[in-house]
């Protein structure tokens, strides 16, 4: 998935986990525009990472992609703050135009180019 990202000129992959409390450290540690966030994790859950972003002041604009696409996490996700649900299966083609759209609007705000994690 983070070779795929990487190919997109606008974005800047900082870092790849699949344990809640690591990526919590990292985004802790810097600015990130952007967090692409599966629910299920090896270590911890999506939902306890939409938990702990709600609590910060600056929040990255959050990106699910799941192959558990239900509408009830649908819900629970957006009503922690995740501004897209996108299945895998269905969806992943998506994903680009999403990241390049969220990377020119924040252009502004950000240096040139967005940070991922």
């Amino acid at each position: 998935m983070s070779d795929f990202i990487t190919e997109i000129p606008e974005i800047d992959v900082i870092g790849v986990t699949d344990s809640e409390s690591l990526a919590l450290a990292a985004i802790g540690r810097r600015r990130v525009d952007v967090v692409l966030l599966d629910l299920h994790l090896k270590q911890g859950n999506g939902f306890g990472i939409l938990r702990a972003l709600a609590a910060l002041e600056t929040k990255p604009c959050v990106i699910i992609l799941t192959n558990h696409n239900s509408d009830q996490y649908a819900r629970d996700a957006a009503a922690l703050g995740a501004q897209y649900f996108l299945d895998k299966a269905h969806d992943f083609e998506r994903l680009p135009n999403i990241l390049r759209e969220i990377a020119r609007n924040t252009e502004n705000a950000a240096p040139p180019n967005s940070r991922m994690m």
